[in-house]
């Protein structure tokens, strides 16, 4: 019944309901910011260019931590779209109306799986493209041959394991909050959105962090 009352209207058939609908009104948005931030680039930006260019110099000292940075670069633009678009997702949660008005997209698991499911295979092409296809299915026989299905397992899991995790942790952290705030009306929904702050933050690097991490395993570049 919950799932019904989601749905807006359909398009062929498929229903769309409310978290694709914000999912596509945050697309949307970062979308304009990009264009508006990029399209007169000058040698003294406005604000809204340094806000670009801090954010990007900060998203690539993040995954240069992580992966190195010239094996970083390669991939950089996925990391960043998923970092931005997650994180984006996490903070509609705290304006005026979200989970009302609008749903939070990373509390409906239908979007987290998604996201997990761009992951896995984005994991899984560019170990191909890296190591060939046969490279890459021997990189599964590593370190012990007699451990395949295992890994096997490991990676049919990882993509579970994402979207569960996002969704569990927005969805529970939602929920404790609107509980709490009902509770006690007073100072606590302040203290409540501050945390909120940080918790979404953290949520959005684990996830991207997990997939850096997946796809230097998927590389073999670790090994290097």
């Amino acid at each position: 019944m919950e799932e019904k009352s989601n749905v807006l209207f359909s398009i062929l058939g498929f229903a769309v309901t409310k978290p694709v609908v914000t999912t596509w009104v945050i697309m949307l948005a970062l979308v304009l910011l990009s264009i508006l931030a990029t399209r007169n680039l000058k040698d003294v930006p406005g604000p809204l260019q340094n806000l670009a260019e801090i954010a990007v110099e900060k998203l690539e000292s993040f995954f240069a931590d992580i992966m190195g940075y010239q094996h970083m670069r390669r991939y950089f633009p996925v990391f960043a779209t998923l970092f931005l678009f997650i994180v984006a997702s996490n903070y509609s949660g705290l304006l005026p109306g979200a989970g009302h008005l609008f749903p939070v997209p990373t509390a409906s698991l239908s979007v987290t799986g998604g996201l997990a499911a761009v992951a896995f295979f984005a994991t899984h092409s560019i170990g191909i493209r890296r190591q060939g296809f046969g490279g890459y299915m021997k990189s599964f026989l590593k370190p012990f041959a007699f451990l395949l299905p295992l890994t096997i397992i490991e990676q049919a899991v990882r993509p579970f394991s994402l979207a569960l995790r996002l969704y569990g942790n927005l969805f529970g952290e939602e929920r404790v909050t609107g509980q709490l705030t009902t509770m006690f009306p007073i100072l606590l929904p302040l203290v409540m959105q501050v945390l909120s702050l940080l918790f979404c933050l953290i949520q959005t690097m684990v996830f991207t962090m997990l997939l850096a991490i997946f796809v230097n395993e998927a590389t073999g570049e670790e090994e290097q």
